[in-house]
């Protein structure tokens, strides 16, 4: 295998509580900074896929067949991109493996995300870092956000003080101050999850295609206010959220429509609270993630936030490689001496750093 100085490429792999599918990208990095992006890829997870992951959330059913079946797609998920890219394995020093997260309970001690490194490292001879959020709970942090100091990094030309917001499954926030290294990062609350949920109950896509349920239905504000009557929207951030520590079914009763409205109504009323909690105004609101697609949500956010609510194609970043490109820096830092979270972004006792180390077996291959 090549020295680490001839392996010019880090690789991120991302799998989200919306449960739509793997996110991999390839980017050179330092760890403090990202030098170039390269290739990008999405793969949609099919139907069953789809209610394998959600048959495991909790930390039930066959969590061990799931976790194979899943770390095989993502396995499939790199050769596909490196083959795509035209990169060799041996180019690759690093896979950053979030794998999918079935349980989160920090205030347990506790979040699991499913994902075999071992047999990622395996088979695609490139050695894997995996087990990110563990060591930041251990700590006493939340475990997530995890990507704010990342987006913070990205941020440092643009006018600030700006809030970034990552709308997957639970929606996220990292309000990014004007002096450096000045972080706030939390969950707002639900994102895409109960959305998708509702819709895919009724038999439809797995998701409110560009927001046309909503943008059809009513809001019901007297269950918009019971969802929002919730102590967690008054925890001092940070603080982060399980997927399913909120459901969908206090709308049931409503039509499609009008449940699709409520809950898309939710998530940008939750993510409207989190100026509550800013030190400062933010000039611009950045949406990153799926729920940047959803032109009604959109069009709520921006009803209800005082700046400019914006894509983050607006600064030239690209929204749905996101996270994933954030993925392969995060083990790339403590090698260049940087933490991984702050006390301002999770929670956690001290700067720390995370991830845990499976070395590719000699003679693998990819």
């Amino acid at each position: 295998m090549a020295s680490d100085e001839a392996k010019p490429w880090a690789l991120g792999l991302m799998s989200g509580t919306s449960l739509d599918g793997i996110d991999a990208a390839l980017i050179r990095s330092d760890g403090a900074r990202q030098v170039a992006m390269g290739a990008f890829l999405s793969l949609p997870y099919d139907p069953e896929t789809r209610r394998s992951l959600r048959s495991v959330l909790g930390g039930q059913g066959p969590v061990e067949e799931v976790e194979r079946e899943l770390t095989l797609r993502h396995v499939a998920a790199v050769r596909r991109l490196l083959r795509e890219a035209g990169v060799a394995a041996e180019e690759v020093r690093v896979i950053g493996f979030h794998g999918h997260t079935i349980l989160h309970r920090p205030q347990e001690g506790r979040t699991w995300q499913i994902g075999d490194g071992a047999l990622l490292a395996a088979e695609t001879g490139i050695d894997v870092v995996a087990d990110l959020r563990g060591n930041d709970v251990a700590l006493g942090g939340e475990g997530a956000p995890l990507v704010p100091l990342y987006q913070a990094a990205l941020a440092a030309d643009l006018e600030r003080p700006l809030a970034v917001v990552n709308i997957g499954g639970v929606a996220n926030v990292a309000w990014i101050g004007e002096t450096e290294g000045e972080v706030l990062a939390f969950d707002t609350g639900p994102g895409n999850a109960l959305i998708n949920d509702w819709v895919e109950q009724h038999g439809r896509d797995p998701l409110d295609r560009d927001g046309a349920l909503a943008r059809a239905g009513r809001v019901d504000e007297g269950l918009l206010a019971r969802l929002l009557d919730n102590p967690y929207f008054d925890r001092v951030p940070p603080k982060s959220l399980d997927r399913d520590d909120f459901s969908a079914v206090p709308a049931a009763g409503l039509s499609l429509e009008d449940g699709a409205a409520t809950l898309t109504a939710f998530t940008a009323a939750t993510i409207a609270k989190a100026v509550e909690h800013f030190a400062a105004p933010v000039r611009r609101w950045l949406i990153t993630g799926g729920g940047r697609h959803n032109p009604t949500l959109m069009a709520m956010l921006a009803a209800r936030l005082e700046a400019p609510v914006e894509p983050v194609e607006a600064v030239g970043w690209q929204g749905d490689a996101r996270e994933p490109r954030a993925f392969p820096s995060l083990p790339l830092r403590p090698l260049a001496g940087l933490p991984l979270t702050l006390p301002t972004t999770t929670g956690v006792s001290r700067p720390a750093s995370g991830g845990r180390l499976h070395p590719a077996p000699e003679g693998a291959h990819a």
